[in-house]
Order: C-alpha cells, then structure tokens, then sequence
C-alpha cells in the first residue's frame, strides 16, 4: 500500500479508481485535491471509496463506497479504542492516532479470492511548516464499471443455509444472536422451500456452512482452516460475517418468506 500525507486544508480521495472524482471545475480545488489508487482492489469495489478530508484541528472521513466499511480507532481514541460501522453516504471525524479502515472482501488475491483491504490513516498533529506530500504516479489500469460483488446463488442449497444462518443478525431482534442449530436451519429451509436437500443430515448442513465460510471470509481468514476455537464460535463468526458482507440480505430474507406464504396459500374454494 502506498503512503499518502495529506495536510492541512488538503483532501485525498481513495479508492479503486478515484481520479475522476477530482474537481475540474474548480483549480483551486483540484490542487489541494489529490487521488490514491488502492492496488490488487476487487472488482467490485466502488472506484471512489473514501474521501479524507484534513482541516487545522479534524480529519473527516466521507464514505462514498456501496458497501460498508468497519473503522476502528486503536490507539489514542477518547477512552479507549472504538469501532463503528461506516456506510455510504456517512461522515466520520477520525481519532488522533492510528485508525484502521477494513473494507471487507475488497482485495483481490493472488488465487483469485478476496480478503479483507486494510487502510490505515495515522492521524496526528504537526507544525505550522508545510507537511511532506507523496502523489505516487500510480496508473489507472482499472477504471472499468464496477462489478457485482460475489454472492450466493439465489434459491440455490447454499443460499438458502446461508439465510437460515444469518438470519439473527440480519432481523436484528437480539443483542446477543445466537447461531441457529442444524435442526433449525433444516427446518427453516424447509419451511421457505419445501424441499431441504437432505439437510436433516448434520453433515449436509455442515458441508454447506463452509462452503459460506470460505466465500465469506476468503482463504487466508476462513476460520475452518484456521482451526480456531470451538465450533460453536467459529459458527456465530460465520453467520456474523455471511450478513456483514451481504451474501444474503433482507431482501433475500424477504424474498423467502413471501415465496413460503404464496406456496401455503389454500387454493379457492377449499
């Protein structure tokens, strides 16, 4: 990752392909304004991500990405480190000291996977003399539309599992979810599609939790070739993960239970 500084009364924007976002309309403008590529970025990763904008006492962050991004300020946070969830459209003024950005599944591997994109921003004060500046000369060989980002198949064995699982946190109705049982994802599956691949096998529900693991979390941090933990945890940590980063949604979630009520409709008459 290159190292940008940025000044006071500078901005940076940052992403896959930020340099169209650069105001030409303005020369002023577009002197303090400066663009960073971020290398190996996944292709469906937005083209502007973030914009940092530094002032005499703040550093803001503007986020302009469609996915969201997790902030966490590590080392001289008011109180304490904090992390909060970042979407777009959202502003966040960062602490002093080191504040880590991690867009989830935004880089792209040497395989073809996708891991997490860790952006640092070491905020910090400095004196009234001119501050060092970097405009690496990076060139703009990505600066197609953006893609779709990977998700399961709709309707598919997997897709639906995936739903079952993540379903505590993407209905939001505890503080603490739970990751639901093997029964319950069997019987969940069964209730939206009628038909449950054979999941009432725990191995068959098992076998499809990593195939979400591995999509989710990507080879290097997929928690089942880690080993970590017990298998209670590493199951909360996927189902945490597998609404996190969108594989399933709400909508999707919607989509199922209006599918499972058309299907147990009686027809007329009866």
């Amino acid at each position: 990752m290159p190292t940008v500084t940025v000044g006071s009364g500078e901005t940076l924007l940052f992403g896959r392909s930020p340099h169209a976002a650069i105001p030409d309309g303005d020369p002023d403008a577009a002197v303090r304004t400066s663009a960073l590529v971020l290398p190996r970025c996944a292709p469906h990763v937005s083209r502007l991500l973030g914009e940092l904008v530094v002032g005499d006492e703040i550093a803001r962050l503007r986020w302009h990405g469609a996915g969201e991004t997790q902030v966490s300020s590590l080392f001289d946070a008011p109180g304490g480190a904090r992390r909060v969830t970042v979407t777009e459209g959202m502003s966040l003024l960062l602490d002093e000291g080191e504040n880590q950005l991690a867009v989830m599944r935004g880089r792209r591997g040497a395989d073809g996977s996708f891991e997490d994109l860790t952006i640092v921003v070491d905020v910090e004060t400095s004196t009234p003399e001119a501050a060092p500046r970097t405009r690496p000369d990076l060139e703009d060989d990505d600066a197609g539309v953006t893609a779709p980002a990977p998700r399961l198949v709709p309707e598919t064995r997997e897709w639906f599992v995936a739903l079952a699982l993540a379903e505590p946190w993407l209905v939001g109705t505890d503080d603490y979810p739970r990751p639901p049982s093997n029964r319950e994802i069997y019987e969940r599956v069964l209730g939206w599609h009628g038909y449950a691949w054979n999941l009432q096998r725990a191995q068959r529900v098992d076998d499809a939790i990593r195939s979400i693991s591995a999509l989710a979390f990507g080879p290097r941090d997929d928690p089942f070739r880690a080993g970590a933990g017990r298998a209670q945890n590493v199951r909360f940590a996927v189902g945490r993960r597998t609404a996190e980063v969108r594989l399933v949604t709400t909508d999707d979630l919607d989509r199922a239970e209006r599918a499972a009520a058309r299907r147990n409709v009686p027809p007329a008459g009866a």
